[in-house]
């Protein structure tokens, strides 16, 4: 048995996780010697009681290795253990990192530099108005996003990042073969398809529940220079990803709201217990060294010679604000283009100094 294999098998078992395995590992030597040791020298190990060294001597009752990994290949699923090249470096900073990964896409060495943006499921327009355009920019600016694929904040810190034509993980509280929400299907294999990754330490067929998804949430932190909380309410599971992040050393960042919204609570929260307050990407980046946005002065409306040329979107878009501010709706209406075309364009247009977003969701130029 490969150690590969032995790894997978022990990442198959129930009841036994990184932590145990690490002290299996500093007992035995190599996991295919925790395989194959017997019941009473395993019973000897710290933390190993009776119940797990009987499905420790009985693994192959509870797991099937080779099975495992034909399906993640035959899946296009890579499985990348702690010894590994494209393993991430920040996860081996963590106390317990994950034994392995199963990959759909590809980590590359850039992926270290990571921001990770999470919050609410039941996200605002507002919330996902400011993710988006956080998410662009700082993805524009060569991080890679870091999120969960949940609904509402962390679909949206997805995609503001594909906008941006940047790299983003998703990192999912369910196995590969049960992705979960169902409805992001297609915007995991956009991450996948040479944007980024969808990565589970859990088995292919593991369903999400109440566990995986503050497990997830800790290689959402460990693997993030900083973490930024755009919009989520008192007790949410983001608070979690914003504690342990900051129990790594991290810095936690977190967008403000109106003070009588309740999903804006646990962001403000944050800000009153330390957190740094952001409303623009350009605040973070200057803080992590990044590639800062040029700060021009505000100036006139720009004549038609000032203009570098745009592509059609944009100039359609530009069109619309280049008289009189104007509110979203509005520009979708009279650009004609879909909604998430002109919410990607209006913030290429942000990013070019050209147009800026006022109170209300409304936009002017600069």
């Amino acid at each position: 048995m490969t150690d590969t294999e032995a790894l997978v098998a022990l990442n198959l078992l129930p009841k036994i996780g990184p932590v145990r395995v690490r002290r299996l590992l500093e007992f035995f030597g190599t996991p295919a010697a925790i395989l194959g040791a017997p019941k009473d020298k395993l019973v000897r190990v710290d933390g190993i009681g009776e119940e797990t060294s009987s499905i420790l001597h009985r693994w192959q009752d509870h797991a099937d290795p080779v099975a495992e990994i034909a399906e993640a290949k035959q899946r296009g699923i890579s499985i990348v253990t702690q010894d590994a090249p494209d393993y991430p470096a920040p996860l081996q900073e963590a106390y317990d990192p994950p034994l392995l990964l199963y990959v759909w896409g590809k980590i590359e060495d850039r992926d270290r530099h990571a921001i990770g943006i999470v919050g609410s499921r039941r996200a605002t327009p507002y919330g996902r108005n400011v993710t988006k355009k956080l998410s662009f920019q700082l993805a524009g600016a060569g991080f890679t996003i870091v999120s969960g694929l949940a609904r509402g904040i962390d679909t949206t810190a997805h995609e503001g990042a594909l906008a941006a034509q940047g790299r983003t993980i998703a990192v999912i509280g369910s196995g590969l073969a049960k992705l979960y929400p169902p409805e992001n299907l297609g915007l995991a294999e956009k991450i996948a398809d040479g944007n980024g990754a969808v990565v589970s330490e859990f088995p292919l067929h593991t369903s999400p529940d109440r566990q995986t998804f503050p497990m997830r949430n800790r290689i959402v932190a460990a693997w993030s220079k900083a973490v930024l909380v755009t919009e989520c309410p008192s007790r949410s599971g983001s608070l979690i990803t914003a504690n342990l992040a900051s129990e790594y050393g991290k810095t936690i960042y977190a967008v403000p709201g109106s003070i009588d919204s309740p999903m804006s609570m646990g962001c403000h929260e944050l800000i009153r217990d330390g957190a740094t307050l952001v409303f623009d990407g350009g605040q973070i980046l200057d803080d992590l060294g990044g590639l800062s946005f040029n700060r021009a002065p505000a100036r006139q409306e720009p004549t038609p010679a000032d203009l570098p040329p745009l592509p059609e979107e944009e100039a359609r878009v530009f069109a619309v604000i280049r008289h009189e501010d104007q509110p979203v709706d509005r520009i979708i209406d009279a650009s004609g283009l879909p909604a998430p075309v002109v919410t990607a364009t209006l913030m290429k247009l942000e990013m070019k100094r050209l147009v800026r977003c006022l109170p209300g969701f409304r936009y002017s130029l600069r």
